[in-house]
Protein backbone atom coordinates (compact mmCIF):
# COMPACT_ATOMS: atom_id res chain seq x y z
CA UNK A 1 0.00 0.00 0.00
CA UNK A 2 2.94 2.40 0.85
CA UNK A 3 4.51 1.91 -2.39
CA UNK A 4 0.99 2.55 -4.16
CA UNK A 5 0.27 5.76 -2.38
CA UNK A 6 4.05 6.78 -3.40
CA UNK A 7 3.79 5.90 -6.95
CA UNK A 8 0.78 8.15 -6.97
CA UNK A 9 1.60 10.97 -5.40
CA UNK A 10 4.98 11.28 -7.47
CA UNK A 11 2.48 10.66 -10.41
CA UNK A 12 0.28 13.91 -9.28
CA UNK A 13 3.46 15.62 -9.11
CA UNK A 14 4.79 15.30 -12.34
CA UNK A 15 1.35 15.88 -13.50
CA UNK A 16 0.57 18.84 -12.07
CA UNK A 17 4.22 20.42 -12.48
CA UNK A 18 4.13 22.23 -15.80
CA UNK A 19 0.42 22.70 -15.19
CA UNK A 20 1.87 24.49 -11.76
CA UNK A 21 4.54 26.82 -13.78
CA UNK A 22 1.74 28.16 -15.87
CA UNK A 23 0.44 29.88 -12.79
CA UNK A 24 3.91 32.33 -12.58
CA UNK A 25 3.87 32.30 -16.22
CA UNK A 26 0.32 33.65 -16.47
CA UNK A 27 0.97 36.19 -13.78
CA UNK A 28 4.30 37.35 -15.62
CA UNK A 29 2.37 37.09 -19.21
CA UNK A 30 -0.88 39.42 -17.70
CA UNK A 31 1.37 41.62 -16.72
CA UNK A 32 3.81 42.43 -19.54
CA UNK A 33 0.95 42.47 -22.19
CA UNK A 34 -1.06 44.76 -19.72
CA UNK A 35 1.43 47.30 -19.56
CA UNK A 36 2.61 46.92 -23.15
CA UNK A 37 -1.23 47.54 -24.72
CA UNK A 38 -1.68 49.96 -22.28
CA UNK A 39 1.16 52.13 -22.94
CA UNK A 40 0.57 51.75 -26.83
CA UNK A 41 -3.27 52.48 -26.29
CA UNK A 42 -2.39 55.50 -24.00
CA UNK A 43 0.22 57.10 -26.75
CA UNK A 44 -1.08 56.12 -29.96
CA UNK A 45 -4.94 56.63 -29.31
CA UNK A 46 -4.42 60.61 -29.45
CA UNK A 47 -3.24 60.59 -32.51
CA UNK A 48 -6.15 58.88 -34.40
CA UNK A 49 -9.89 60.74 -35.35
CA UNK A 50 -12.55 59.20 -33.45
CA UNK A 51 -13.66 57.05 -36.44
CA UNK A 52 -10.76 55.17 -36.60
CA UNK A 53 -10.62 54.76 -32.07
CA UNK A 54 -14.16 53.04 -32.60
CA UNK A 55 -12.99 50.58 -35.13
CA UNK A 56 -9.76 50.04 -33.02
CA UNK A 57 -12.22 49.95 -29.66
CA UNK A 58 -14.53 47.59 -31.62
CA UNK A 59 -11.98 44.85 -32.72
CA UNK A 60 -10.46 44.85 -29.52
CA UNK A 61 -14.24 44.08 -27.86
CA UNK A 62 -14.43 41.25 -30.60
CA UNK A 63 -10.71 39.71 -29.72
CA UNK A 64 -12.15 39.35 -26.65
CA UNK A 65 -15.80 37.98 -27.04
CA UNK A 66 -14.09 35.65 -29.26
CA UNK A 67 -11.37 34.31 -27.13
CA UNK A 68 -13.85 33.93 -24.22
CA UNK A 69 -15.93 31.87 -26.76
CA UNK A 70 -12.91 29.71 -27.57
CA UNK A 71 -12.29 29.24 -23.42
CA UNK A 72 -15.97 27.91 -22.85
CA UNK A 73 -15.60 25.79 -26.02
CA UNK A 74 -12.60 23.91 -25.26
CA UNK A 75 -14.11 23.42 -21.42
CA UNK A 76 -17.26 22.03 -22.54
CA UNK A 77 -16.01 19.57 -25.92
CA UNK A 78 -15.44 15.99 -25.88
CA UNK A 79 -12.51 14.78 -26.12
CA UNK A 80 -13.76 11.48 -27.76
CA UNK A 81 -13.95 12.40 -31.43
CA UNK A 82 -10.63 14.22 -31.40
CA UNK A 83 -8.99 10.64 -30.11
CA UNK A 84 -10.29 9.23 -33.19
CA UNK A 85 -9.49 12.44 -35.45
CA UNK A 86 -5.81 11.49 -34.38
CA UNK A 87 -5.89 7.66 -34.92
CA UNK A 88 -6.81 8.67 -38.19
CA UNK A 89 -4.08 11.26 -38.57
CA UNK A 90 -6.51 14.04 -39.65
CA UNK A 91 -4.68 17.73 -39.42
CA UNK A 92 -5.78 18.79 -36.02
CA UNK A 93 -6.45 16.52 -33.70
CA UNK A 94 -3.71 15.79 -31.83
CA UNK A 95 -3.63 19.37 -31.02
CA UNK A 96 -7.57 19.01 -30.38
CA UNK A 97 -6.83 16.54 -27.58
CA UNK A 98 -4.17 18.75 -25.95
CA UNK A 99 -6.39 21.55 -26.20
CA UNK A 100 -9.30 19.40 -24.03
CA UNK A 101 -6.85 17.93 -21.76
CA UNK A 102 -5.35 21.27 -20.75
CA UNK A 103 -8.41 23.33 -20.59
CA UNK A 104 -7.75 24.74 -17.70
CA UNK A 105 -4.89 26.15 -19.17
CA UNK A 106 -6.51 27.36 -22.08
CA UNK A 107 -9.19 28.49 -20.22
CA UNK A 108 -7.48 31.08 -17.70
CA UNK A 109 -5.72 32.36 -21.06
CA UNK A 110 -8.64 32.93 -23.03
CA UNK A 111 -10.97 33.90 -20.57
CA UNK A 112 -9.13 35.69 -17.77
CA UNK A 113 -5.89 36.59 -19.59
CA UNK A 114 -7.08 37.73 -23.05
CA UNK A 115 -10.30 38.97 -20.95
CA UNK A 116 -8.43 41.42 -18.65
CA UNK A 117 -6.31 42.72 -21.16
CA UNK A 118 -9.29 43.44 -23.52
CA UNK A 119 -11.17 45.17 -20.63
CA UNK A 120 -8.32 47.08 -19.30
CA UNK A 121 -7.29 48.20 -23.24
CA UNK A 122 -10.92 49.09 -24.18
CA UNK A 123 -11.29 51.42 -21.28
CA UNK A 124 -7.80 53.52 -22.02
CA UNK A 125 -9.66 53.44 -25.80
CA UNK A 126 -13.00 54.23 -24.41
CA UNK A 127 -11.64 57.39 -22.28
CA UNK A 128 -10.11 58.63 -25.49
CA UNK A 129 -12.80 58.55 -27.46
CA UNK A 130 -14.57 60.33 -24.36
CA UNK A 131 -11.73 63.08 -24.30
CA UNK A 132 -12.07 63.44 -28.15
CA UNK A 133 -16.20 64.16 -27.70
CA UNK A 134 -15.49 66.35 -25.60
CA UNK A 135 -12.66 68.45 -26.92
CA UNK A 136 -15.25 68.77 -30.11
CA UNK A 137 -17.95 70.24 -27.96
CA UNK A 138 -19.13 71.52 -25.07
CA UNK A 139 -20.58 68.22 -23.15
CA UNK A 140 -20.96 67.11 -20.26
CA UNK A 141 -18.00 64.97 -19.06
CA UNK A 142 -19.40 62.91 -16.68
CA UNK A 143 -21.92 62.02 -18.89
CA UNK A 144 -19.88 61.12 -22.26
CA UNK A 145 -17.74 58.64 -20.06
CA UNK A 146 -21.12 57.20 -18.13
CA UNK A 147 -22.24 56.70 -21.42
CA UNK A 148 -18.74 55.26 -22.90
CA UNK A 149 -18.49 53.21 -20.27
CA UNK A 150 -21.72 51.35 -20.36
CA UNK A 151 -21.94 51.07 -24.07
CA UNK A 152 -18.47 48.99 -24.15
CA UNK A 153 -19.23 47.04 -20.78
CA UNK A 154 -23.17 46.51 -22.33
CA UNK A 155 -21.47 45.28 -25.95
CA UNK A 156 -19.05 43.01 -24.23
CA UNK A 157 -21.11 41.33 -21.59
CA UNK A 158 -23.79 41.00 -24.19
CA UNK A 159 -21.68 39.66 -26.71
CA UNK A 160 -19.65 36.75 -24.42
CA UNK A 161 -23.39 35.79 -22.93
CA UNK A 162 -24.46 35.43 -26.61
CA UNK A 163 -21.10 33.75 -26.95
CA UNK A 164 -21.34 31.14 -24.54
CA UNK A 165 -24.32 29.77 -26.10
CA UNK A 166 -22.30 29.29 -29.44
CA UNK A 167 -19.47 27.68 -27.26
CA UNK A 168 -21.69 25.19 -26.28
CA UNK A 169 -23.62 24.17 -28.90
CA UNK A 170 -20.29 24.40 -31.61
CA UNK A 171 -17.91 23.39 -28.98
CA UNK A 172 -16.15 20.42 -31.74
CA UNK A 173 -16.22 22.77 -34.94
CA UNK A 174 -14.72 25.18 -32.35
CA UNK A 175 -11.79 23.47 -30.72
CA UNK A 176 -11.02 22.14 -34.05
CA UNK A 177 -10.51 25.24 -36.02
CA UNK A 178 -8.17 26.18 -32.97
CA UNK A 179 -6.27 23.12 -33.20
CA UNK A 180 -6.17 23.15 -36.57
CA UNK A 181 -3.94 26.32 -36.53
CA UNK A 182 -2.05 25.22 -33.66
CA UNK A 183 -1.04 21.99 -36.47
CA UNK A 184 -0.27 24.73 -39.07
CA UNK A 185 1.81 26.88 -36.09
CA UNK A 186 3.76 23.60 -35.54
CA UNK A 187 4.48 22.23 -38.78
CA UNK A 188 5.45 25.37 -40.68
CA UNK A 189 6.84 27.32 -37.90
CA UNK A 190 7.92 24.79 -35.24
CA UNK A 191 5.67 26.21 -32.69
CA UNK A 192 4.48 23.99 -30.27
CA UNK A 193 2.37 25.30 -27.35
CA UNK A 194 1.76 22.24 -25.57
CA UNK A 195 4.98 20.05 -24.83
CA UNK A 196 4.68 16.70 -24.53
CA UNK A 197 4.55 17.11 -20.62
CA UNK A 198 2.07 19.13 -20.69
CA UNK A 199 -0.56 16.88 -22.80
CA UNK A 200 -1.01 13.86 -20.39
CA UNK A 201 -3.55 13.88 -17.90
Amino acid sequence: MIKNNNKQSKGKKSNGGPKGDWIYKVILITFGLSVFFSFISENLMMRFNIIVSVIILSVIVFIGIMFDIIGIAVTSADETPFHAMAADKVPGGKEGVKLIRNADVVSNFCNDVVGDISGIISGAVGASIAAKILNSGELSEILVNTFIAGLISTITVGGKALGKTIAIQNSKNIVYRVAYILFLLKKRFGIDLFPRKMSKK
